[in-house]
Parts: structure tokens; sequence; C-alpha cells
């Protein structure tokens, strides 16, 4: 027997219903991706999260404080909002070019902290995939291991944000001073 054409497209409607309905199957990681912030420091290309990123801001003016480590370039006045602005390459012992008229702030946060990093260019936004982020080498010249969630095949070093911004040394607490 024939089913009629309303039947048919019925039961079509039907298998897709139930095909839609089903719960997909976990991503494969290997097909996973992060969208990923390049930009350059010294001569190096770095990459941060995204997720990790609130905007970019040009550097227009910066107050040094006295008293921080080196890293600590200093704060800056994001739109009456005060941030305190971490040069990465003093922080990793990179060599310095100077600042530029080019220089960026990526203000980067998580639900704790909230700073800039200094960035020399802002190369733009790529997609990564995760499996073609490789393991640190060990011994990466000046950045310590910990802060590197690896390096893809072009060479970008791909930053963990959430240990740098959790990091202790990352907290500069001013104390009072009696006379």
């Amino acid at each position: 027997m024939k089913q009629d054409h309303g039947e048919l497209k019925l039961s079509i409607l039907k298998h897709r219903a139930r095909a839609l309905a089903k719960v997909p199957e976990k991503a494969d990681a290997n097909l996973q991706s992060l969208e990923i912030i390049e930009f350059r420091l010294a001569s190096e290309t770095y990459g941060i999260e995204s997720k990790y990123i609130r905007e970019i801001y040009p550097l227009k003016e910066f107050t040094p404080i006295p008293g921080t480590p080196s890293f600590v370039l200093g704060l800056a006045n994001v739109r009456g909002q005060i941030l305190s602005v971490i040069d990465l390459k003093k922080f990793f012992n990179l060599p310095e070019k100077g600042l530029g008229e080019l220089n960026k702030i990526i203000i980067v946060q998580n639900e704790l902290v909230e700073f800039g990093i200094l960035a020399d260019v802002i190369i733009g936004v790529c997609k990564v995939m995760l499996k073609d982020i490789q393991e640190s080498p060990p011994m990466v010249p000046g950045i310590g291991a910990q802060y590197l969630r690896g390096i893809t095949k072009e060479r970008m070093a791909v930053l963990e944000m959430e240990k740098i911004l959790n990091d202790e040394k990352m907290i500069i607490s001013v104390t009072e001073r009696g006379n």
C-alpha cells in the first residue's frame, strides 16, 4: 500500500524530530578550539584566551608607582577606572624595546582580579585547535613553564592566564607608614 502524501510528510517530520531530540555527544577534544588574542612582546608572539580579556585599550598615559616590583609599569586611567599595568617583558625577563606610540593595554580579568598587560603590538584574533597546542619545553628562556599553556606550530606562546591572574606576585599591597 502506498502512503499518501500527508502521511509521508508526517513520517519524515517525526524522523527529523527524533534525530534533533538526541543529546549531542561531547565534542571530541581534538576538534575543540580556543579563541586567542595574538600580540607581540619584544620579538616573540604570545596569545591569551579571549575569555580572560575585557578589552584592549591604547596606552596613553600611566603613572609610575614607587616601591613596586619592576614589572609593575604603573597605573592607568581607563575611562575612569584606575588599573595596574603589568609589563610581562619584565615579569618574564624578556629583552625590552622601550615604549612606543603603538603600545596597547590588554585588560585581563577573572572573578578575583583585573589588570592591564602591556603589549607592543596587537596582531589580531585567531582560533587555535587544542590539539595544535604543544606542551612547552621545560626550559623556555625567561618564561617559567608554569605560565605557558603551550606553543603552537606557528611558534605562538599561549599564556596560562588563570595562573598569571592568580599569581601572588601580581597582588601588590600598599601599607601605611606612621609618622
